[in-house]
């Protein structure tokens, strides 16, 4: 047999002369010194071990191929120190996948806790707690919890522990929260509403935008399941008669999560919505929010311009400030600097200054922006404009050599124009300092496991408007079905649909002469403007969404 010194010459020829330079304490294992010295690659470091110990590689691992009732014997704070999962039972022997290095105490604890041989695989061991990450879940599910609880959380209860879900024994009310933390992560909602009716408390996921009923809680839990969602927040419980925000950090299943908590007194008790902000998610691009080829051209020509202002526009959750953060990392660099001010810092972008209203301390957007603007900025992003005073100061940071991001609530781009004239601004300023609108919806993406071809019916396409892509008895889309993969709900994920506004002379002479929006809107689409419709209508004919929902997110509005 060789000895691993042999097998990592033979893999690493380099390598053989710095063997006896990791090796600085005759106490340590060898493989645990050469693990932490990274002196092979990941792969060269697995495959040396494999040939050492003789268990066999395993490149990846998939949350299906495990046996769920084996996750059930093993701890997941055990899983996780010793980094292993079992996959599967045959033939009397338990297969497992082991993180390095191999341990032959803990195999034989594992051994004797599932009363059965060990059936040793060798994996990386990030490849390991990814997936204890997303297969584990509690032996007891909500519902088991919640007829488990027997008395009222007390402070004194509530444990310290890094991951929600990896503890065992904390009280029953604990765990209903935090399985409702861990099961809206899962299904990546973005909000876990908790409502108090007459006689029962009803608990509702919003994913991709639509409420999806979870489960019924009894009304005698009511009090401890908010008071320990206060008590995360540090909220004071004993107010029940106005609102009240707070906000926490938890970890879930090894991501970092920030939740906002709001609270508000109705007739049956106060009604919590819990807003989850998954602080792991990769920052998307412009072109993974969904901007067709020639409209990311677009987006990239305007957010390169040395000054002016850029609005988006759309109603609360379409999308907005996700949008401006991709256009933030877009044109992130050394030689700019960028600050923004925002209610709440949503993302943390590297390299980028970002400020939080503070209304207590009279941190205001307005004030907030008079600051920035000492800073000696290039880019500003603004994250609401709420009033005249933040809108008058946003449009001369611009005038001024500024390129200024901010966003505004209105349904169409054309009418954002018309806002800023309402809120008192001289539309001289607003034709001189605007350059683009943006607005902006999501629509639900269709799931690709199950969606189904689907002929429109002539109603169905009268509402096209006469668009002779859609026309004819020729043209297919598809519908939403449901399956296991998308909880029935036939969609999965969302995308965004954009009309982009461009301020060119002929919408510059409109603001000036104080023209309607329509008017302006009429004339920007002669210039080539597509609408949220038209754009929406293409995401249908491409397969990506369906007809009902553009319809639903779009509403009636013409092209």
């Amino acid at each position: 047999m060789k000895t691993l010194e042999e097998i990592i010459a033979q893999k690493n020829p380099e390598a053989r002369g710095k063997i006896n330079e990791i090796v600085s304490d005759d106490k340590e294992r060898f493989e645990d010194v050469l693990i932490r010295s990274n002196l092979l690659d990941p792969e060269e470091l697995l495959e040396v071990l494999s040939e050492f110990y003789g268990v066999p590689l395993i490149g990846a691992l998939s949350e299906d191929e495990i046996d769920r009732e084996l996750i059930q014997t093993l701890p997941i704070s055990y899983a996780k120190k010793y980094k292993l999962i079992p996959i599967k039972k045959d033939n009397q022997a338990v297969h497992i996948a082991f993180g390095p290095p191999l341990d032959l105490c803990v195999m034989d604890e594992v051994k004797s806790l599932f009363g059965a041989e060990i059936e040793p695989y060798l994996a990386s061991g990030a490849t390991v707690i990814d997936c204890i990450n997303k297969v584990y879940e509690r032996a007891a599910g909500i519902a088991d919890d919640i007829e488990e609880h027997e008395g009222v959380i007390t402070e004194s209860d509530i444990p310290e522990t890094e991951d929600i879900l990896d503890a065992d024994d904390e009280a029953p009310i604990i765990r209903v929260v935090n399985s409702l933390l861990f099961q809206a992560v899962k299904e990546k909602a973005s909000d876990i509403h908790i409502e108090c009716f007459e006689k029962e408390v009803m608990v509702r996921f919003r994913k991709d935008g639509m409420l999806h009923e979870v489960i019924s809680i009894p009304k005698k839990l009511q009090s401890a399941v908010i008071s320990r969602v206060k008590i995360m927040a540090e909220l004071d419980i004993a107010e029940k008669r106005k609102p009240q925000d707070g906000r926490i950090r938890v970890k879930v299943a090894g991501r970092d999560v920030d939740v906002r908590i709001s609270t508000v007194p109705t007739t049956w008790g106060e009604s919590v919505v819990m807003r989850l902000l998954d602080r792991s998610n990769v920052m998307l691009t412009l072109k993974d929010l969904g901007f067709e080829s020639y409209k990311k051209d677009i987006m990239d020509s305007l957010i390169k311009r040395p000054y002016g202002i850029i609005l988006v526009t759309g109603p609360t959750g379409s999308g907005k400030t996700t949008t401006l953060y991709a256009a933030l990392q877009k044109i992130n660099s050394p030689d700019k600097k960028i600050i923004t001010i925002e209610d709440p810092v949503e993302y943390q972008i590297q390299g980028i200054n970002q400020i939080q209203v503070n209304p207590k301390v009279n941190l205001t957007f307005a004030n907030g922006l008079r600051s920035i603007l000492r800073q000696d900025p290039d880019v500003i992003l603004v994250g609401e404009i709420r009033d005249r005073e933040t809108a008058d100061i946003a449009i001369h940071a611009s005038l001024t050599g500024h390129l200024v991001f901010a966003t505004l609530h209105t349904n169409d781009a054309s009418s954002a124009i018309t806002r800023l004239v309402d809120m008192g601004i001289e539309p001289f300023l607003v034709a001189s300092s605007l350059i683009a609108v943006i607005a902006q919806r999501l629509v639900r993406q269709l799931c690709p496991h199950c969606k189904q071809l689907y002929t429109p019916r002539e109603d169905e396409l009268s509402k096209f408007n006469g668009d002779s892509e859609l026309r004819g008895e020729d043209i297919k889309t598809y519908k939403a079905v449901g399956c296991k993969e998308c909880v029935d709900t036939g969609y999965s994920g969302r995308s965004g649909i954009f009309e982009i506004m461009s301020v060119d002379d002929v919408v510059r002479n409109l603001i000036l002469s104080t023209a309607d929006s329509t008017t302006i809107k009429r004339e920007a689409i002669k210039n080539g403007m597509q609408t949220l419709r038209v754009d929406g209508k293409q995401k249908v004919i491409k397969g990506e969404t369906s007809i009902e929902e553009l319809f639903r997110v779009t509403g009636e509005e013409n092209d």
